[in-house]
């Protein structure tokens, strides 16, 4: 008896003495598992790089907390799991769920200054057993460092799209979603981006959402081109100094030596991203007397320019089924005025079929008066990011366009030999200038003839970038329709063109990252909902019973004797 005891203590012992040497090990071996298959708790070395600089404490406010429906309950959860894992790595990380509409009496005026700070909520109808209710939801996190806060948008907008579709893609977009935000609020400034002027371009509160969003994480600035008249080497010494130049929407004619300072930009290394179409069509320009305008092909003077990087825009408009709508007045003269929404197929519904980054997952895009762009043969790698959908067709110019087209009946013959037309394009690789072996506009003694790896987004749309004023001229979020009251992901877009171009981190490529999230069948639910609370509640307690009798009798029967 007492060797048996001797050996239970010594056992004991054992255990205890190997407890602390695994917990004194763990102190200095910092290592978790992640055993799903999709590895969706692995963060990327991307993320852990942004939050090892963190050596302060960064604040996170989710308001995810409270009454939600299941699929709110599911994003609410894998949110906290995905900020667990960004604390395990750093504990300066700290995050509370709150409930911003839990007291009645501050209800409204949380609402209000949530709205005001850009955080729009949620309106979901919870379906249960027949029963529907409205809930308000706010699905959004502020992080907050030091002196510097941003908004995190943790449930992505897509039209169309389910409830369940909607988590699963906000799902999978949760760790881009919060390392950017804490890349922004934590990384000081570096890279300078460059929004060039005299060029007939949009004003700058038509670009306004868009510059402000970008101002978050880079230097901004204008840089005029009218100095090239006058130097064009000091103008070119000018523009090196910025890493990336935005073009949006020329409309006057580029010259030879404004050409040479961009193309040589390039060469050395400058990024750019090309908002230009080669079509002169406005929407605007349509709400005339007779509804109807002529469009017919710009002068912009880039064809040569284009054609040596590989690409070509062709004076075109693309005309999509897939379109987004527009809302017009119908009704007789005299009788109350009602308005309609109609497909207006000058205006493409894009939703990204690509894989790559920068449009994996985003939202869909609505451009306006669009063209194709055509692949040219060369050395440069082409990415087709945006593309017009199976029912779709160029137009040439010049012809006319009016609003009475909303009415036109269509068919797929119509679209035989269309389709699938590409409107924005990624180029990546070294870039050979469209000055070599030709006279240059202006002497450069630093002139290449071809550059490094480098790479560039074309976007045949200018439109793209513009956003619509409300009814005191200011600006609204890039991509929001006030006609329509829709959201398109437009900013979405556009952001992670530039992210990509300037992203040193391979902080975008964490968008490729799939998760995969089940969804469960509402309709089999509830089809099978007696049976499926039996096999839940029920079975659970008859085991339990029948394992409880088991017990009983077996110990009755043992110590009977």
């Amino acid at each position: 008896m007492k060797e048996a005891k001797k050996q239970g203590l010594k056992q004991l012992g054992l255990l205890i003495a190997g407890l602390i040497a695994i917990n004194v090990f763990g102190n200095y071996f910092f290592k978790r598992f992640d055993l799903t298959a999709d590895k969706r708790y692995t963060l990327s070395e991307s993320s852990l790089n942004i939050i090892k600089q963190i050596d302060s404490p960064l604040y996170i406010d989710v308001f995810l907390e409270g009454q939600f429906p299941a699929e709110f309950k599911r994003l609410q959860s894998e949110t906290r799991q995905t900020l667990e894992e960004f604390k395990a790595y750093n504990s300066n990380i700290i995050f509370q769920f709150v409930n911003p509409l839990e007291k009645e009496e501050e209800r409204e005026a949380n609402m209000k200054m949530l709205y005001q700070r850009g955080l729009t909520p949620v309106s979901i109808t919870v379906d249960d057993k027949g029963k529907q209710s409205q809930e308000v939801v706010f699905p959004w996190a502020i992080a907050t460092y030091n002196d510097k806060s941003t908004k995190v948008q943790l449930l992505k907008n897509m039209m169309g799209a389910s409830t369940e579709e909607k988590v699963v893609s906000s799902v999978q977009h949760l760790e881009y979603a919060l390392a950017d935000a804490f890349n922004k609020i934590t990384k000081a400034k570096e890279k300078k981006i460059a929004v060039i002027k005299g060029i007939g371009e949009l004003h700058d509160i038509q670009i306004a959402d868009f510059l402000k969003s970008v101002r978050e994480s880079y230097y901004i600035g204008p840089f005029t081109m009218d100095s090239v008249a006058k130097s064009p080497q000091r103008s070119l010494e000018a523009l090196k100094k910025y890493d990336l130049a935005i073009i949006a929407k020329p409309s006057k004619r580029f010259t030879e030596e404004e050409k040479e300072v961009l193309d040589q930009f390039i060469i050395n290394g400058g990024k750019t991203l090309w908002l230009v179409d080669d079509v002169q069509a406005e929407m605007d320009s349509l709400y005339n007397e007779s509804g109807s305008i002529l469009a017919y092909p710009k002068e912009l003077n880039l064809t040569d320019m284009f054609f040596k990087y590989g690409i070509r825009i062709n004076p075109m408009l693309i005309k999509d089924e897939q379109a987004t709508p527009i809302k017009l007045a119908t009704g007789e003269p005299g009788s109350k005025t009602e308005y309609q929404q109609y497909p207006w197929r000058f205006a493409p519904f894009v939703y990204p079929q690509s894989q790559h980054p920068i449009v994996k997952n985003i939202e869909g895009v609505k451009f306006e008066f669009a063209n194709p762009i055509e692949l040219l043969k060369n050395d440069i790698k082409k990415t087709v990011l945006m593309e017009s959908s199976q029912y779709s067709k160029a137009i040439g110019v010049p012809t006319e366009v009016s609003l009475d087209m909303v009415t036109e009946e269509t068919n797929p013959k119509d679209y035989l030999s269309g389709g699938l037309l590409p409107m924005a394009v990624l180029l990546e690789g070294k870039f050979h200038s469209m000055y070599e072996n030709r006279v240059l506009p202006f002497k450069d003694a630093k002139y290449k003839a071809q550059g490094s790896n480098n790479k560039m987004i074309i976007i045949s749309d200018g439109d793209i970038i513009k956003n619509q004023l409300d009814q005191a001229y200011q600006p609204l979020e890039l991509g929001y329709d006030k006609w329509t009251n829709n959201l398109f992901g437009n900013k979405e877009f556009l952001l992670n063109c530039v992210n990509y171009l300037l992203d040193d981190n391979g902080l975008i490529n964490i968008r490729s990252k799939d998760v995969d999230l089940p969804l469960l069948d509402k309709e089999k639910v509830h089809e099978n909902y007696t049976f499926t609370q039996i096999l839940t509640v029920g079975l659970p307690i008859v085991v339990l019973a029948v394992f409880g009798f088991l017990f009983t009798f077996l110990r009755k029967r043992k110590y009977a004797r």
